[in-house]
């Protein structure tokens, strides 16, 4: 009675998520600890304890401060003395560190069923420069970290990995609401381990939170990070940073060989969407708005150029009539204007289908004025017609 009772609580969170038949095998060391987890809970459904608290001590060896391991043991171990009526049964066990467990179980079990998207594509990865060798996704919903590689300016699946979001969940508005935000951000800055606090475990990755459409909408707060967890934890919980994107400290060792400060892009999404024929469709058309944005400006067409500008455009306070009473005073001073564009960039606005956000290096040259600088524009789709909503330095 004792065992089928454990074995009951055990299959009621195992059946939510895994079916033994669907079970994949996944190489990656930290897929590999959620591998020996999902063997444990499978057997533990199955009754066979034993086999289970086998799996369980061989996953504490490789890493002993794998909390919600050492709550299945203890699990476990009680299940020989007395029936369990609950996850986490321990006597005097704080409910809300239990429901944390239980959150952590689900979720880890899901990413274990789930096959890693090797053929797919994120919908937000228009176009990666040359420069940009990886490109960071974060799925909150799944707490799942997704690292592509850049392949001729398409992205590559390469790994993902389980990671830890703000306590309320996604969608930050302001200072200390404990939300991750939403949007396509950089990274700014690494923190070496040696300036932080042991919270932020082995390093720490500043993300460009607010960018420019965030400040459009008056969203504020600051000290958005990647970062690792604290000496004595392997992994927290599902919902449990104040904002933050936590990895395991082995894993954000591993995806700090690969971020470039000021270069790789981070998009995060509360609700992953994988590329479609109508994504190919709005990046082809983009694209092409873009490079003809470029041959209006250099023909001189004031009128052709500022079409490709939203009504409600703004560059900081500068709104489209200012903007186009400048424009116009200055080209009329120009008898000719060279403008090229390189290192073109294309990140689709994650919840915002009709929104994108696009990089390049801009060398303009005219009769009195040469210049070079990095831009970035907002581009947004109003019925069939992509026009310029932000734009300024990046």
């Amino acid at each position: 009675m004792r065992r089928a009772s454990f074995a009951l609580l055990s299959a009621a969170l195992f059946s939510q998520t895994v079916l033994a038949g669907d079970l994949n095998v996944m190489p990656d060391e930290s897929r590999k600890m959620e591998a020996l987890l999902a063997k444990s809970m499978l057997a533990v459904a199955n009754s066979h304890l034993d086999l289970a608290l086998n799996d369980v001590d061989s996953l504490l060896k490789i890493n002993p401060n794998f909390k919600l391991a050492q709550l299945v043991k203890g699990d476990l171990l009680l299940a020989r003395s007395k029936p369990l009526t609950s996850f986490g049964d321990a006597p005097d066990a704080p409910q809300s560190r239990v429901a944390d467990f239980r959150d952590e179980a689900r979720v880890r079990l899901q990413r274990y069923q789930e096959q890693q998207p090797i053929s797919l594509e994120p919908r937000y990865l228009w176009k990666m420069n040359a420069s940009q060798h990886y490109a960071i996704v974060v799925d909150t919903s799944k707490s799942t970290l997704y690292l592509y590689q850049n392949v001729n300016g398409e992205p590559r699946y390469v790994a993902d990995y389980y990671i830890t979001s703000g306590k309320k969940g996604a969608a930050k508005v302001s200072e200390g609401d404990q939300k991750t935000p939403i949007g396509v951000y950089f990274v700014k800055s690494s923190l070496p381990k040696r300036e932080l606090a042991d919270l932020y475990g082995d390093g720490a990755y500043p993300l460009s939170y607010p960018n420019e459409w965030d400040r459009r909408f008056g969203r504020n707060g600051h000290g958005i990070w990647l970062h690792g967890t604290p000496s004595n934890t392997y992994s927290r919980p599902p919902r449990a940073s104040n904002g933050c994107v936590v990895l395991a400290n082995d894993d954000l060792l591993d995806v700090g060989k690969i971020i470039q400060v000021g270069i790789t892009p981070v998009i995060i999404t509360d609700n992953m969407h994988w590329s479609d024929a109508q994504d190919k469709s709005d990046r082809a058309a983009l694209l092409q708005s873009l490079e003809q944005w470029r041959k209006d400006w250099a023909s001189r067409d004031t009128d052709a150029y500022l079409r490709h500008y939203a009504p409600d455009f703004a560059s900081g306070k500068t709104r489209f009539a200012s903007w186009a009473q400048q424009k116009k005073l200055v080209n009329a001073h120009k008898s000719w204007i060279k403008v090229n564009l390189s290192d073109i960039s294309v990140f689709a606005y994650p919840d915002q289908p009709n929104l994108a956000v696009v990089d390049f290096e801009q060398d303009y040259d005219s009769n009195n004025l040469s210049n070079r600088m990095k831009k970035r524009q907002y581009w947004i789709k109003h019925g069939d017609r992509w026009q310029i909503i932000y734009e300024g330095a990046a």
